[in-house]
């Protein structure tokens, strides 16, 4: 439930009522808030960590159509009810009990969610993301596309898709190959788990705040009379973020790393990566090494061919080429033995198919990213 603090704070105005009602009510999957000239997008599915379904892309999707047309709005906000999560990511159980009743229910959930991560991607307007909490795959594709995301000491930022037989989508084939040295290379293979100043410093937020300090950031980008500019909306944001004291001196966990990074997750296979990995003998490498053990073999030779790709894609390249993969993934075992095995009966044991890497050939990989039928390609 929305706390009564943030309903007296967003002073409703409904422009637009006759023509779309705005929901309040706490039961709805999503809220929608308009105050003056600016529009906030409320997650509300806390008790399953926001995670986004389709009833949830459906709605926001056309709003943000309309809003970016408006000359009555100036600028977007989303958000989350609770502390503990952002938005976790897709919800998966829901997506495999659905394919089971109707085998093609993933072709148009994941087309609707690549579409709605597509135009944040291209936004006309200023588009600002609390992820305040836990920010995991599509959680993360509502966000980091768009120009501001502000993180706190409560964030963690993962895409660990590679555990349950996917790959990091959602856009992040564009987005993880821009950030520094072999960074997002590492965080797609491994799915580590970057927290509160992290993620700032990895370059996946462009702002930390302060949790306690949200809703005074909130009101202070609601009074802004001209949110349609990027300067004043970037002096609010700058000021609240070099006011955080929190770790202020403490160096991007992985800094002792990123030589290592750079120089391992830049081999052209995964053979040599492990390769790598085990000639370093460090006890980092030995830990990556573990990790990478637990993976679905198909899953990381599918993400370094992904992600390498993607450094030279644009947006709407790339999320094709996602939805290439995860047609193939739906139709394969290793995504139903991830979710399987990680959510379901959480035993932590996948069976994966094939089980090697050397298993994985150079031709089930170009399977998976050859082009689907015309007509069932994803155009944006």
């Amino acid at each position: 439930m929305i706390p009564a603090r943030s309903l007296q704070r967003f002073r409703v105005v409904l422009p637009h009522a006759k023509k779309r009602s705005f929901s309040t009510q706490p039961t709805d999957d999503v809220l929608f808030n308009a105050v003056g000239d600016k529009r906030v997008i409320i997650l509300n599915r806390p008790q399953v960590l926001n995670a986004l379904n389709m009833n949830m892309v459906r709605q926001i999707y056309p709003m943000l159509l309309e809003w970016e047309t408006d000359p009555g709005v100036s600028m977007v906000m989303i958000k989350a009810v609770g502390e503990k999560a952002f938005c976790a990511g897709g919800d998966l159980r829901a997506l495999v009990e659905a394919c089971r009743v109707e085998y093609s229910f993933h072709k148009d959930f994941l087309k609707k969610m690549y579409t709605l991560d597509y135009k944040i991607g291209t936004y006309k307007k200023p588009y600002v993301a609390l992820i305040d909490g836990i920010t995991m795959g599509s959680g993360v594709g509502v966000s980091v596309h768009g120009n501001y995301r502000v993180a706190t000491e409560r964030t963690v930022f993962a895409m660990p898709e590679v555990c349950i037989g996917l790959y990091p989508d959602v856009g992040c084939g564009h987005f993880l190959p821009r950030l520094q040295g072999r960074l997002g290379m590492y965080l797609a293979l491994t799915g580590l788990r970057l927290k509160g100043r992290d993620v700032f410093q990895a370059g996946v937020a462009t702002h930390f705040v302060q949790a306690e300090k949200l809703p005074a950031l909130e009101e202070a980008l609601m009074e802004l009379p001209d949110a349609s500019s990027d300067l004043h909306i970037g002096k609010v944001l700058d000021s609240f973020h070099s006011q955080n004291p929190i770790d202020k001196d403490e160096p991007f966990i992985l800094a002792p790393h990123m030589e290592q990074i750079n120089d391992i997750f830049s081999q052209a296979t995964l053979e040599d990566i492990v390769k790598c990995l085990e000639s370093d003998q460090s006890e980092w490498a030995e830990k990556q090494l573990k990790t990478l053990k637990t993976m679905s073999p198909k899953s990381l030779k599918v993400t370094l061919r992904h992600q390498e790709m993607g450094k030279t894609m644009s947006l709407a390249q790339i999320l094709q080429i996602e939805y290439r993969l995860s047609q193939r993934c739906m139709e394969d075992h290793d995504f139903y033995e991830g979710v399987r095995a990680v959510i379901t009966d959480k035993d932590q044991q996948p069976q994966w198919l094939p089980s090697t890497l050397e298993e994985v050939t150079a031709e089930t990989l170009d399977r998976y990213f050859s082009p689907l039928p015309p007509d069932r390609e994803l155009v944006l």
